[in-house]
């Protein structure tokens, strides 16, 4: 399967988009480890977003840049609770 070319405008311009919503947060960590979380975005700034986990406990770093998004370390997607 052929992938969509994505520019960094475009990926900023998505997280964006996803700001104010509930977010599922994918993290590929490399070593078959993967974890998966519900937050919320944060912050969008020019070099890279935060987001906000709902769990208070959660000890994994919480701020990505683009191109960790762009090269699928990061996913990001919309959930509804």
């Amino acid at each position: 399967m052929i992938k969509t070319v994505l520019n960094l405008q475009d990926v900023k311009d998505t997280i964006l988009k996803l700001q104010p919503k509930n977010v599922e947060v994918t993290l590929n960590l490399g070593r078959n480890k993967v974890i998966t979380f519900l937050a919320k975005i944060s912050g969008v700034y020019p070099a890279l977003f935060t987001v906000a986990p709902f769990d208070k406990e959660f000890k994994v770093k919480t701020s990505y840049s683009y191109s960790e998004y762009l090269c699928g370390r990061v996913k990001v997607k919309e959930k509804r609770l």
